[in-house]
């Protein structure tokens, strides 16, 4: 199996810390150059310092806020002007939980360009150089609520269903230039969103986070939570040369907790 991505550039986002930085680690281990996107400069710089360079690796990190599209696109193009990148993982942090019925336009409207304005932003400034070089792997981290929405998620489980649906539609429109486009939706996982979700629960049922904690292990066939780096290993995969015939998919890394298939 051809999981080498050595000479391939790697453009991680919310990078810093959770998922985001398990996959830079796990895309760095198979030999990708990786640049770091995030906003946060000292978690970044921790974050550099885990990747692999066993392979003569060159890492670097740009520092930005999604909610400043325009800083975005500026401090991007330079990356692109520079480097072709081969492999583009799009990921951010959630929108704050809450009732759907309580989210605001603004709440909507911040999630939208955050969640799938910055994608297809990413996506347009990497693009060229994905097809010239006829390589190219978009890898966008979602949610098990593109399958089925989850309770107390109601501005999430929306735009996450509309970024499944772009991401399908790419896939479509770039499959015939060697480019795949893929989601990756994760389970509960050991990230600081996780703790936020359980310990808003907690408030909001009247209970101890560890009642909470045992409550939402128990939906979960393999009674554990994933580690953010076996969800980065899924999202590896799927930037690897072995996984250039799977496209479209919505790949679940759950623990079998997601009901449908």
């Amino acid at each position: 199996m051809d999981l080498d991505l050595k000479n391939k550039n790697a453009l991680v986002g919310g990078s810093s810390k959770g998922i985001g930085k398990a996959a830079a680690i796990e895309l760095s281990r198979l030999g990708a150059n990786v640049t770091l996107l995030a906003r946060n400069v000292k978690t970044l710089t921790i974050a550099l310092s885990e990747l692999d360079h066993s392979q003569g690796q060159q890492h670097a990190y740009i520092v930005v806020d999604y909610t400043d599209i325009a800083d975005l696109k500026k401090q991007l193009q330079k990356l692109v002007n520079t480097k072709i990148i081969h492999i583009l993982v799009n990921n951010t942090g959630g929108p704050p939980g809450g009732a759907i019925i309580e989210a605001t336009e603004a709440d909507f409207t911040q999630a939208f360009n955050n969640h799938l304005v910055c994608n297809q932003v990413l996506t347009k400034l990497v693009l060229e150089g994905m097809k010239k070089s006829a390589y190219g792997r978009i890898i966008n981290i979602v949610s098990t609520s593109i399958r089925e929405p989850l309770q107390g998620l109601g501005v999430s489980n929306t735009i996450r269903a509309a970024v499944g649906n772009w991401a399908k539609t790419m896939a479509n429109e770039l499959g015939g230039h060697g480019i795949t486009v893929n989601n990756v939706l994760p389970g509960f996982t050991q990230t600081e969103r996780l703790a936020e979700i359980m310990r808003d629960r907690a408030k909001k049922w009247g209970k101890t986070e560890e009642e909470v904690l045992a409550m939402m292990k128990a939906q979960v066939p393999m009674e554990r939570f994933a580690d953010p780096l076996e969800v980065g290993a899924a999202v590896a995969f799927l930037a690897s040369p072995a996984a250039s015939y799977i496209t479209g998919t919505n790949l679940t890394v759950d623990g079998g907790r997601t009901k449908s298939h």
